[in-house]
């Protein structure tokens, strides 16, 4: 079964809405095992990260409700 950037999105912010907070490092787990390798990259400083297009699908749908602290690498509702 092959997924969209748009249902990898919708978990995220599901989990977000569901648990207050999503850690980078759950949310690449979880996307890599259940969405598959394709909407996973590394990044610049060598760190597993979240397809771009996700990302810009994930900040549509929450509409400025969640926050990215870049210190503890986690998305919060807001």
């Amino acid at each position: 079964m092959s997924f969209t950037a748009n249902e990898v999105a919708e978990w995220m912010l599901n989990e977000v809405k569901s648990a207050g907070i999503l850690y980078q490092s759950d949310a690449v787990r979880h996307i890599s095992a259940h969405f598959g390798e394709a909407f996973i990259y590394v990044n610049e400083n060598g760190n597993a990260s979240i397809d771009k297009e996700v990302k810009k699908v994930f900040k549509k749908l929450h509409k400025g409700r969640v926050a990215w602290d870049r210190d503890a690498f986690f998305w919060g509702w807001t």
